[in-house]
């Protein structure tokens, strides 16, 4: 009865119900993460009286949302609107079925992955399931029948549709240098080599901030800027469908993240080009299919995506936000011609047989060698915020 048991689709359906119950209690987490962050660089103390250091805010907040009241105009169209932030949240939380999280661990003499869906199109699943996160906002915003709602949510389609096509060119850089899309594999050839941060630094560049459109996350949070269109989409939503944008838009973070590191860093490799140093704790981390070396990969794994979501939080609280106008004029004039001469060096040096090499690193310092000429001599653009204003004819 146990050896029938234990096979790759129990054990991933398992293994789907432990990590569902991780990433959700970590997306509740992140709101607190956020807000101790957020202090931490206003010099405040932010949350610290319910529970010691404030660890059980969270309980408190999702409380607070169960209790509040439940606000719905009679305007709306009730179907979509109660529709759209379960879309949002279904569709952020299934992106993390194909993610490789730990390697193999052996159970019972069988050799199973650590991943639900072991799929050959794993990383166009990604892209499709994330092509569908713009539904639940623009749903949200037209199903609003608010103005302001609606403008907010035809700005996020705008954005997020329009960054799909610089992540789409930055993710072509990968699949041509390793020459795969199964995401496993894609991390065991960074593995074997060295990682694609290495040698596609402005590639990696390009997909981070691709992820901060993608998500909603400031500084491109268009969708929601609060001084001028109140809260964007979400104006007309209130007690747990306003929760939902917000959950999902964390767990989005988390996926985006677990996605970045698998494509760039390595996934669970400790540090670049670790199986070359011959270290045998190095090699037992790297592939041993036992408990304890798959437990450790999944800290590893766990512990950058981590940074990640710290560093979409500095950002946040950082960088002040763009106007419309900046966020598309970087995406189709700064990022898509960057994406399109990286996949053309890309190209060249596949055909050349030299995928992996110093020269893709080398084609990168010149492609941004190139951009900073270009951006120190050109023409400034009169976007109306210049501190020197051509003079009227009066």
């Amino acid at each position: 009865m146990l050896g029938f048991a234990i096979t790759q689709f129990w054990f991933s359906v398992g293994l789907m119900a432990v990590l569902l119950g991780i990433i959700l209690t970590a997306v509740a987490y992140c709101i607190l993460l956020e807000r101790k962050v957020s202090a931490w660089m206003q010099d405040r103390l932010g949350p610290n009286r319910v529970g010691p250091g404030g660890l059980l805010q969270p309980l408190a907040d999702g409380l607070k949302f169960f209790i509040k009241e439940d606000i719905t105009s009679s305007r709306v169209d009730r179907v979509m609107f109660v529709l759209a932030p379960g879309i949002a949240f279904t569709i952020a939380g299934i992106a993390f079925a194909v993610i490789p999280w730990a390697g193999a661990v052996e159970i019972g003499g069988q050799r199973l992955w650590t991943q639900v869906a072991t799929i050959d199109i794993g990383l166009l699943y990604i892209l499709a399931v994330g092509s569908l996160a713009v539904y639940g906002v623009v749903l949200g915003g037209w199903a609003s029948n608010n103005k302001y709602s609606l403008y907010g949510g035809i700005r996020g389609a705008a954005s997020m549709l329009s960054y799909e096509v610089p992540m789409g060119l930055a993710i072509l850089v990968v699949v041509l240098t390793s020459g795969e899309v199964r995401l496993e594999r894609i991390v065991s050839q960074q593995m074997g080599t060295t990682w694609n941060v290495l040698l596609h630094p402005l590639a990696f560049l390009i997909l981070l901030t691709t992820s901060f459109a993608e998500t909603n996350r400031a500084p491109f949070d268009l969708a929601e800027a609060e001084q001028e269109l109140i809260g964007g989409y979400q104006t007309e939503y209130s007690s747990m469908k306003m929760a939902l944008f917000y959950l999902g838009e964390y767990f989005h973070m988390i996926t985006a993240s677990a996605f970045m590191i698998v494509l760039f860093l390595g996934g669970w490799e400790l540090f670049p080009s670790s199986a070359r140093t011959g270290w045998t704790w190095v090699a037992w981390l790297n592939d041993d299919p036992s408990w304890a070396a798959m437990s450790c990969r999944f800290f590893i794994m766990s512990g950058k995506i981590f940074l990640f979501i710290f560093f979409f939080m500095w950002i946040r609280w950082t960088l002040p936000r763009f106007r419309f106008d900046q966020l598309m004029r970087l995406c189709w004039t700064g990022l898509v011609p960057v994406g399109l001469v990286l996949v053309a060096l890309v190209g060249v040096l596949v055909y050349l047989g030299r995928p992996i090499s110093i020269w893709a690193t080398l084609g990168n310092v010149v492609v941004f060698a190139a951009l900073v000429l270009y951006m120190a001599i050109r023409s400034p653009k009169l976007t109306g915020r210049q501190p020197y204003l051509p003079a009227l004819d009066v």
